[in-house]
């Protein structure tokens, strides 16, 4: 069987969105098969399918993140050999729960006017991986990330990102702008205290960061949507 270089490993970083997309679409279609079922168990069911999906592959990233974070005390080397410690620490199982509790307690709120952030929020999360590759270094000297960040088109990653974003502007309007906005931000604030702590971004951040950003948008979504009922 023929290998993959390490460019077309690379390269597979450009389908992240389209993954996410996939992502997204598969819940939305869940989510209208059981719209009539309890609210309860249709958002434990989702959730469940969500982690799933992936693994809880970028779970593991936020326990070790935080983990790492905290129990790093500001050293570098400290912080990155917590990373890489396969067990998880309190700090990591609370990041779990609440993320988790989150996510449950949004999908439970969405409604059936508000059923396209489940697309819109596993899309642009993976979406989110492209910006950090091109931008922050990846501290680690080997391992697939290095790889990854060494090889990839910063050129193509920046079409990726901007067809991702006209896209999404054209789809859900100005809530897409509101989220890509707030999208943004947190990106930019999690790159300014990677850089800080470790001086760039581990495979384990970019995990936290697609659980985190997921929940971010559902979030925004169902409030700026809230706030746009109220205002009518």
């Amino acid at each position: 069987m023929r290998q993959s270089t390490e460019k077309q490993i690379a390269q597979s970083l450009l389908f992240y969105p389209l993954v996410g997309l996939l992502i997204g679409l598969a819940l939305h279609i869940l989510n209208t098969a059981l719209f009539e079922t309890n609210d309860m168990l249709r958002a434990a069911i989702i959730l469940v399918t969500w982690v799933s999906i992936t693994g809880a592959l970028h779970l593991d990233g936020l326990a070790d993140s935080a983990d790492a974070l905290v129990g790093g005390f500001g050293d570098k080397e400290k912080t990155l050999a917590i990373m890489k410690d396969p067990c998880c620490g309190p700090i990591g199982v609370v990041s779990l729960i609440l993320i988790l509790l989150l996510k449950f307690s949004m999908i439970f709120s969405i409604t059936e006017h508000s059923d396209y952030l489940l697309i819109l929020a596993p899309c642009l999360a993976r979406s989110s991986i492209l910006w950090s590759f091109i931008s922050i270094p990846y501290v680690r000297n080997n391992g697939l990330g290095s790889m990854m960040a060494k090889h990839l088109s910063p050129q193509k990653a920046r079409i990726s990102l901007v067809t991702v974003g006209c896209i999404s502007l054209l789809v859900f309007g100005w809530i897409g702008l509101i989220i890509l906005l707030f999208s943004f931000l947190i990106i930019y604030r999690l790159k300014k205290i990677m850089m800080h702590r470790i001086g760039g971004m581990t495979g384990d951040i970019l995990g936290a960061q697609i659980e985190i950003l997921e929940a971010s948008i559902l979030l925004v979504g169902l409030l700026f949507l809230g706030i746009q009922q109220k205002s009518y």
